[in-house]
């Protein structure tokens, strides 16, 4: 079981690690979002992508980031 924490604003991606944060991306129409430390998922551009894929986000659309921790629990 995984418990995510409440997520925060992300005001520069500088904040972001994505092994340590998960992240939400929130388009106008879609949201995405990604866990933190996936295999294969090395680079915070990489993370961001793929979570805008996810919610159906196109590359240059505006979006909100949010980040999040996960305790995982087995």
């Amino acid at each position: 079981m995984d418990i995510l924490s409440e997520p925060t604003i992300v005001r520069d991606i500088g904040e972001l690690d994505p092994k340590k944060y998960g992240v939400i991306v929130e388009g106008r129409f879609g949201r995405g979002l990604l866990l933190p430390d996936l295999k294969g998922v090395d680079t915070v551009e990489e993370q961001i992508s793929i979570a805008r894929r996810k919610g159906g986000i196109s590359p240059d659309e505006d979006v909100k980031i949010y980040k999040f921790t996960v305790e995982r629990y087995h």
